[in-house]
């Protein structure tokens, strides 16, 4: 069984190599992870198009939510973004939050940073950052940031638990995040479980949809809602390179479900002090 480390490294090579390919090969993959389906395209992304601040040069087409759509930025917010990529999320937080706002991505992928911060440069963004860094270890004090958003990142951690701790760490009290991710309903064949490209294509990283809320709820947070919630289907094409034709049958009769949610939670607020005669007793 490979060990934590030799996972993140798997899922930073070949998120530097995607940071090289055409967004055409990431899009019609699972997660960038190679042009693997003629079936169909765009198996895990949404259509970023129709929002506001959206850069195409940006979107390298490896998210599987939209969660600065769901994201309640206001204007003036600090906000992070984890695994920034090329800086698609960012970008869109960017104008959400506006001149006075700021937004701080960040990817441990080398590759993908200086794309970002070329991204941000070329368009004159001095509002966005891009740091490298680990999100179970963010560069980011405690108690500063109004939203952390993420989009299809989670799932490729191996120590998931480690980063809600910091994303719990980093927001204000009373503060929110929301984060698009791979989750599954029933267990995964071993095939696809086990194999590297899947893991960096997004799906054999993925944990159970209750176990990952209940992640959430166990560090602390409150008022969990899922966003939303949509089955992801894997085309044969890719699924015959890890399961024969009567596992692939049996697979799809399991009741075995990818989805994809957008999950919103909050930090609770600090408790204030009694303003009145007699609010304590």
């Amino acid at each position: 069984m490979q060990t934590e480390q030799e996972l993140k490294d798997i899922v930073r090579q070949k998120y530097s190599e995607i940071a090289l390919q055409d967004k055409e090969i990431n899009e019609s993959s699972c997660c960038g992870s190679g042009s693997c389906s003629t079936e169909v395209y765009n198996i895990m992304s949404d259509d970023y198009s129709n929002l506001e601040g959206y850069n195409p040069e940006a979107d390298l087409g490896l998210g599987c939510g939209l969660p600065t759509q769901f994201a309640k930025i206001k204007k003036g917010d600090t906000v992070i973004d984890l695994g920034s990529g090329a800086g698609n999320d960012a970008f869109i937080a960017r104008h959400e939050t506006g001149e006075n706002g700021k937004v701080i991505g960040i990817d441990f992928t080398p590759a993908m940073i200086e794309k970002a911060r070329h991204n941000a440069e070329v368009r004159g963004f001095n509002n966005v950052e891009f740091r490298q860094g680990d999100i179970e270890k963010m560069p980011v004090a405690a108690n500063t940031v109004d939203v952390v958003v993420s989009n299809c990142v989670l799932n490729l951690v191996p120590n998931k638990d480690a980063v809600i701790k910091e994303i719990f760490r980093v927001l204000k009290p009373g503060a929110h995040f929301s984060i698009s991710d791979i989750v599954l309903e029933g267990v995964l064949p071993d095939q696809i479980k086990e194999a590297a490209e899947m893991y960096a294509g997004c799906v054999a990283g993925a944990i159970q949809k209750e176990v990952y809320l209940e992640l959430i709820e166990l560090n602390g947070f409150q008022n969990i809602i899922v966003q939303k919630d949509r089955p992801i289907i894997i085309p044969n094409d890719i699924l015959s390179q890890y399961l024969t034709v009567e596992q692939i049958d049996s697979f799809k009769q399991s009741g075995t479900g990818i989805r994809s949610i957008t999950v919103y939670a909050e930090k609770p607020a600090e408790k204030t002090a009694c303003c009145e005669p007699g609010c304590c007793n």
